[in-house]
């Protein structure tokens, strides 16, 4: 399961209370070494060795039902050309690269990637919800 990040609540507020607006932006799948943190200031993505986010569309998620929403399509990352570390973590980003953190969760299971490794979430896989 997922949390959202302080900069996705003070938005999220702001628009529902009429002091700002939010428009979605496009939602990039990122990985992490570490725990992002609602801040952000833990997001450790893997660096070179053919890593890259994943960029999703709404048509990659379910709508969402019950306060939670998950991928309707699988979400398959670059195979790795080298050691990208363990991943922990993913996070949900606004931007290819850089850009704010929207939401983040721990992996059920931490992975090594090695070279030759694809990371995938199959459909249904990655979850987000609302408490």
């Amino acid at each position: 399961m997922g949390s959202f990040s302080n900069y996705l609540e003070d938005e999220l507020l702001d628009h529902v209370f009429g002091k700002g607006s939010f428009t979605p932006p496009p939602i990039y799948v990122a990985l992490s070494t570490a725990d992002p943190l609602d801040s952000g200031s833990g997001l450790a993505e893997p660096s070179g060795s053919g890593y890259a986010r994943v960029q999703t569309t709404e048509a990659d998620w379910n709508a969402a039902s019950g306060g939670a929403i998950d991928n309707v399509n699988a979400i398959t990352f670059n195979e790795a050309t080298g050691s990208w570390g363990t991943i922990t973590h993913f996070a949900l980003m606004d931007a290819a690269s850089g850009g704010n953190l929207l939401i983040h969760g721990a992996l059920n299971t931490s992975k090594s990637i090695s070279s030759g490794d694809t990371v995938k979430f199959a459909a249904g896989d990655l979850d987000v919800s609302l408490n």
